[in-house]
């Protein structure tokens, strides 16, 4: 499969299998209705709790922009209102003049401050709590903010003191003292207005917002999603056609859509190779029945006088060999599963003595070097490290009995086999001086049927081993390969 197709599964059909797992659903039950599912109650929660965001970020700002208004509006009438009293002789009014003047501009004393000297202009009767004082000459941003909602959550008979700088006359500061009872009665007011007017407004916003995703990514995901299950229930039936659309979502619809029917062809190529699979085991199953009955035979001729025969017997013997370890190798490559290892203390001396014999050194005049700690072992599959040792010995016999150096004698071929403790681990090297690998196939020597090991290699010793290995916990790789010879290394629990 591509990146691309896999990025669809990670992010469409695995959170899908996941959600019906978890839910219990079979494979086959009916779907649930998409508009009570789990992305559209996500948005319409998600639609919902931004539309209260925007009210709020449109209140709040508002509610301190009124507060302020409302305070600067009682200073500048209590500035006018103070400097018609400054007009009169003696700056002296009597009680009526001075509870008018204070009715209508809504505060209870006008303070004027200049140059350090407070003078007192308009003055109401002793208040039952101290104001609270506001300068409205240099406020935070988080004060302005905080200043509506103390007020509306305030004492009833809670008093403000207002300073700030005197726009219609001279001097310092202008500083008026007013019941904050009008001002939170207003200010209630023009919330409710502010918070029916922002609801009215981001609950219209909020439900085109839900409306435009419902079209756009709502639906198109519900379509996804019922081709995936359609999919999934039966994968032999006529996918539905992706969109034309150009976004990501139209990508999805036509990545999921060349998903598919790879996945079509892989399920109609593991049923094809199923059913080879089965031909080509009742075949070896034949073919072993005739190649023992040839190696009969040749056993027979073994004892033959004539000069011919005895010629010909050596290769006969070869080419029986080889087809018997060619079915064998395709029987155990074949299987479904190897079985579960079972890991014992395996000693690794009488190991590599039973796996050179069945690998044919003994009669060979290929010579074993080994270097082994004493008493050394690891904790492996005794018949799966059987195996391992003798496909790897093996390889190496068959590589060097056709190398023209060692039909020729130049150079006598050798295998040395080493091992060294490193922790936890036991690493084994297995070197000969052959001819080296090809590079052609060095980068695919692990894949079945690729074979580097000479004339009688089936290509799936390699392939074998290394799946022997991983089971153990193990590995298994090639650390060189050239004119002087090659290494591997297999690496198992100490």
């Amino acid at each position: 499969m591509t990146a691309a197709t896999h990025r669809v599964y990670h992010w469409a059909i695995k959170p899908l299998t996941a959600l019906r797992d978890r839910a219990g659903a079979p494979a086959g039950a009916q779907p649930v209705p998409r508009m009570i599912s789990g992305l559209a109650l996500r948005l319409l929660l998600l639609t919902v709790i931004f539309t209260f965001a925007v009210g709020a970020l449109i209140i709040v700002p508002n509610a301190a922009g009124f507060h302020e208004r409302w305070l600067r509006d009682r200073l500048q009438a209590a500035e006018l209102a103070s400097t018609a009293v400054e007009a009169l002789p003696y700056s002296m009014v009597d009680d009526e003049v001075a509870e008018q003047l204070m009715t209508i501009g809504g505060v209870q004393a006008v303070v004027v401050g200049d140059q350090g000297v407070r003078r007192l202009l308009l003055q109401a009767p002793n208040l039952p709590r101290a104001p609270d004082v506001i300068d409205l000459r240099g406020r935070s941003t988080w004060t302005r903010l905080i200043d509506p909602w103390r007020t509306l959550f305030g004492h009833p008979d809670r008093s403000i003191r207002v300073q700030a700088r005197p726009r219609y006359r001279s001097g310092d500061y202008v500083e008026i003292l007013a019941p904050a009872e009008p001002l939170k009665q207003e200010l209630r007011a023009t919330l409710v207005n502010s918070l029916l007017t922002a609801v009215l407004v981001a609950g219209l916003a909020g439900l085109m917002l839900y409306a435009a995703l419902a079209v756009l990514v709502l639906r198109p995901l519900n379509r996804v999603t019922r081709s995936i299950e359609r999919f999934a229930g039966d994968p032999e039936s006529d996918p539905e056609p992706p969109s034309d659309r150009r976004d990501e979502i139209g990508q999805v619809e036509r990545e999921l859509a060349r998903m598919q029917g790879e996945v079509r062809l892989a399920l109609r190529s593991r049923a094809r190779l199923a059913a080879l699979g089965e031909a080509v085991a009742k075949i070896n199953h034949d073919l072993r029945n005739m190649l023992s009955a040839a190696q009969i035979a040749s056993d027979r001729m073994a004892d033959s006088a004539d000069p011919a025969v005895a010629r010909a017997l050596p290769r006969l013997e070869r080419a029986l060999g080889r087809a018997t370890a060619l079915t064998r190798n395709v029987l155990d490559y074949g299987k479904t599963e190897e079985p579960e290892p079972q890991l014992k203390r395996v000693a690794l001396g009488p190991a590599l003595t039973a796996a050179a014999q069945d690998a044919g050194l003994d009669h060979s005049e290929l010579k074993l070097v080994r270097h082994l700690p004493a008493r050394l072992s690891v904790t492996a599959d005794p018949d799966q490290l059987h195996r391992i040792l003798v496909n790897l010995m093996r390889n190496a016999r068959q590589a060097l009995t056709d190398t023209p150096e060692a039909l020729s004698g130049t150079r006598p071929p050798r295998l040395e086999v080493s091992a060294e403790v490193r922790g936890p681990r036991v690493c084994i090297r297995l070197e000969d001086n052959g001819p080296g690998i090809p590079p052609r196939i060095e980068e695919q020597l692990f894949k079945p049927f690729v074979s580097g090991s000479g004339r009688e290699g089936s290509g799936l010793g390699l392939t074998i081993s290394r799946e022997l290995a991983e089971a153990q916990g193990g590995s298994l790789r090639l650390v060189s390969t050239g004119p002087q010879g090659t290494r591997f290394e297999l690496v198992l629990a100490a």
